[in-house]
């Protein structure tokens, strides 16, 4: 723009005017084009100020936010497997049921369903689906058609990185600040994975319902099968679920999975994915979905919960839950099926014998119509088997039998079926109140339990029964039954390998689901004569006493901190003089005391205590003679350690649960193999047997006191209290255990390779099992079931002597060393210790008199 004076003609009043003219400017356009002008000027200061502010937004909300680990970081919660000793699974623990899967095992058509599913355009996008994002928020929010999501699965895996690292109500909080977190992550996502390696996130985290997190969790929870062995329309219904797995559970609402099902079909037909042919395939054919076994409570839940709470306290809850660990143990799982089902079986035939209280409960009118058809609904017609039991209404009672309605069907209860259920009364033995009539047991409406049973079966028990129950009595019928009940009582079994200490076996109830409460390990009860061979061991070890070493078994008193006790044997005879031999053997009384009596002379009041603890009882032991017979409690898991200690010759090794823990990498944390497992890899064998090697052996008690006792209870186990133990069939030694009225029975008995300790009674000791139940009645049956299955296959050795052993026959009833051919009895001595061949060693044959204060 330039400027130029121009003259003007002058007025006619004055000098010519002057004017100043402007070039170059252009006149004034349309007021249209300067509002457009104006309005785009405005566009692009607000442009530019939302892409401030958006700059802004998007470093204040990803403050904080989760670094995204590299695929080899990325540890998702994971199942830790615990297993048995063979590699069976036993148990699981999880914060999220997952287990990750390599990508290769995922098979194309389930990627393909999921793809159509929940993002057809995700190979298209860049994290974020815009066009998706926009049509869900115009559905949801103006057209009001239910609410519709848009995440991409870039976005799912985004949001399930934010639940991991912040937890789950924050990373699912529906607010606008988590939203924004979570496309900021996705995006990230999409810059540091490839598409793939976003689908294995995806696939190995997305949550699948009933505790399953991961294509491969959910493969096994509602098929049973692995990955990569899903069917085209059980990978369609696994790819529905992600929206709402619990409105399309295909078990609570299988029309609703079986629609959601056609839909994915529908979207992968419509994606290219799969044929019109396929799709309707697998649109016809039918999904089978099964229940997710319960492997801790089907398998071993007392012996697995012992493994939880050891590595609880050993690696901590989280990573229990967490850390995806395998955890291996020493359990041999065919030895803990029979142990269960001994139990079992040993506990009702127990309880059996304690009496009937009565029926479950008395139904009549509406409330024995109702319970009638859930009971119809439970066991339809022909649903029960022979073996199995269930809940049953009685319809009418005659002398001979009752019938039962189970279910749909009608079976006959024959008095063969419920002779043991007299009134409870623990005077009475059970042999001698078996009834002959059903009548006055039930009448018509009691619910009872039951088993269906053969009719071969109650012949034979009609037979053993005696003249009571008269062979061919029993009537025919379509189906018969047993009266059955829940059993009150309660028992606790532990079995270990003495070489190694594992815990091969362990039952620590009747049932877990009732109570939690691990007998095995956690009860503490009077042993009763059970604590006996650790007196006499510690007589052995101590005061050099003999197999030999005469006592008397005579009525005395004695006085223990001023209150007068007389102990008393089973039977309440006596029988003056005995062999140490013959007072184990038999479980008396009197010279059992009479040794803890003479330790105490020597030894001083603490002498019983310290000597239990020495070989491995935790439990405090009373400073009283009493202790002797067991009347400190102990737990059946350090008494059964303590009858190992025995069976290795002294040597104290603790019990071994765990044997190995490893990481989800294979990395081992803790290591506490057996030279001798075959089921670990031979570098591990190797290392353990350096280890054991190495290892500091603890004795507990000489080599020599050991295997006297071992003898001794060998004894017991073939001609003394124990004496049905010989049923084994192979040489074992054990000591029973009944405290006064049975409150508590024991049986603890071992072989060369196997230990095995029992408990029977109840858990509150207020009503007794009765006089007539000992540990040899009650406790040593289990026992011997027990044994008798896990050792079927493995025959036993004799046990072995120690260097410095002789043996020597004596009298049993004098102790007197006899010639060869006389009556006598092989017993093990310690070398120089033995009676002699001409003169017999006065000092064994004199009767043990201590006199002390105790004594009145």
């Amino acid at each position: 723009m330039t400027g130029r004076d121009e003259q003007r003609p002058a007025s006619p009043d004055g000098p010519p005017a002057r004017r100043v003219v402007l070039t170059g400017l252009r006149p004034p356009g349309p007021a249209w084009r300067r509002l457009l002008r104006w309005s785009l000027f405005a566009a692009l200061l607000a442009a530019n100020a939302a892409a401030v502010a958006a700059a802004a937004l998007w470093v204040h909300f990803s403050r904080g936010l989760p670094e995204i680990p590299s695929l080899a970081e990325w540890r998702p919660p994971a199942i830790t497997e615990v297993v048995s000793g063979d590699g069976a699974l036993v148990g699981e623990f999880f914060a999220e049921r997952r287990r990750v899967v390599p990508f290769e095992r995922i098979p194309p058509r389930l990627v393909q369903a999921f793809v159509a599913a929940e993002d057809q355009r995700f190979f298209e996008h860049g994290g974020i689906d815009w066009r998706g994002t926009l049509r869900a928020a115009v559905t949801t929010y103006l057209l009001h058609r239910g609410v519709k999501g848009g995440s991409t699965i870039s976005q799912q895996t985004a949001k399930a990185l934010l639940v991991s690292a912040e937890g789950f109500e924050a990373g699912t909080r529906k607010t606008l600040r988590r939203k924004l977190r979570e496309l900021i992550l996705a995006t990230r996502l999409e810059r540091q994975f490839t598409k793939p390696q976003i689908l294995w996130l995806y696939l190995n985290g997305v949550f699948l319902g009933h505790h399953s997190y991961g294509v491969q969790a959910a493969a096994e929870n509602y098929f049973r099968k692995n990955v990569e062995d899903l069917t085209l329309e059980e990978a369609a219904l696994l790819a529905g679920l992600p929206q709402a797995p619990s409105r399309f559970s295909p078990f609570t609402h299988p029309e609703a999975a079986a629609e959601r099902r056609r839909y994915v079909l529908r979207r992968m037909a419509e994606a290219g994915f799969i044929s019109p042919a396929e799709r309707a395939r697998a649109e016809a054919a039918e999904v089978k979905v099964f229940g997710l076994d319960d492997v801790f409570r089907e398998t071993a839940p007392f012996y697995v919960e012992q493994v939880r709470r050891q590595v609880v306290e050993g690696l901590g809850a989280d990573r229990l839950l967490h850390d995806g660990l395998r955890v291996e143990t020493a359990m041999d799982l065919e030895a803990q099926r029979a142990a269960q089902a001994a139990m079992l079986a040993g506990l009702m035939e127990v309880d059996h014998r304690q009496g009937f209280p009565g029926p479950v409960t008395h139904v009549e009118g509406p409330a024995r119509a109702a319970l009638a058809a859930r009971l119809r609904r439970a066991w339809p017609a022909g649903a029960l088997r022979p073996g199995d039991y269930a809940v049953g209404i009685v319809a009418a009672v005659a002398p001979g039998a009752a019938t039962v309605e189970v279910g749909g069907q009608v079976g006959l209860l024959p008095v063969a079926g419920l002779r043991w259920a007299r009134r409870p009364n623990p005077e009475v033995w059970y042999s001698q109140a078996l009834l002959s009539r059903v009548t006055g047991v039930l009448q018509p409406g009691d619910a009872i339990l039951v088993r269906r049973v053969e009719r071969a079966d109650l012949q034979a028990r009609e037979r053993a029964a005696g003249p009571i129950g008269r062979p061919g009595e029993v009537p025919a019928a379509p189906v018969l039954l047993d009266l059955e009940q829940e059993p009150r009582l309660q028992g606790a079994l532990v079995s270990l390998d003495p070489a190694s200490g594992g815990v091969v076996a362990m039952v620590g109830g009747y049932d877990f689901d009732a109570s939690e409460f691990n007998r095995a390990v956690q009860a503490c009860r009077q042993p009763g004569s059970a604590f006996k061979p650790l007196v006499y061991a510690a007589a052995v070890e101590k005061l050099g006493w003999t197999p030999a070493t005469v006592l008397t078994d005579a009525p005395v008193v004695f006085r223990d901190d001023q209150a007068a006790w007389k102990p008393q044997d089973y039977g309440q005879d006596f029988r003056g003089d005995v062999t140490l031999r013959t007072a184990l053997v038999a479980s008396l009384n009197i010279p059992a005391v009479k040794t803890a009596e003479a330790l105490v002379a020597r030894e001083g009041p603490a002498v019983l205590g310290a000597w239990a603890r020495q070989l491995g009882i935790g439990t405090p032991v009373k400073q009283e003679l009493g202790s002797a017979l067991g009347s400190s409690c102990v737990s059946l898991w350090d008494l059964t350690g303590v009858y190992a200690t025995f069976d290795r010759l002294g040597e104290r090794r603790p019990p071994v649960v765990v044997t190995r823990i490893l990481d989800r990498d294979g990395r081992t944390l803790v290591d506490r193999t057996e030279p001798r497992d075959a089921w670990v890899p031979l570098s591990t064998r190797l290392g353990a047997a350096v280890a054991e090697a190495l290892r500091p052996r603890e004795r507990a008690m000489g080599e020599r006191t050991a295997y006297i006792l071992t003898r001794l209870m060998h004894e017991v186990a073939t001609v003394g209290t124990g004496a049905r133990a010989a049923a084994l069939g192979k040489p074992a030694a054990g000591k029973t255990g009944t405290t006064n009225d049975s409150f508590d029975t024991w049986f603890l008995g071992f072989t060369h390779d196997l230990v095995a300790g029992v408990w029977l009674g109840y858990d509150t000791p207020v009503t007794p099992l009765g006089r007539a139940e000992t540990g040899g009645r009650a406790a040593l049956p289990v026992w011997l079931d027990y044994m008798s299955a896990a050792l079927r296959t493995r025959p036993q050795p004799e046990f072995e002597p120690p260097a410095g052993i002789v043996e020597v026959r004596i009298d049993p009833d004098t102790g007197k060393r006899v010639a060869d051919g006389e009556r006598g009895v092989s017993e093990p001595f310690k070398e120089g210790t033995e009676p002699p061949p001409e003169e017999p060693d006065a000092a064994a044959r004199a009767p043990v008199e201590v006199q002390d204060l105790f004594t009145h």
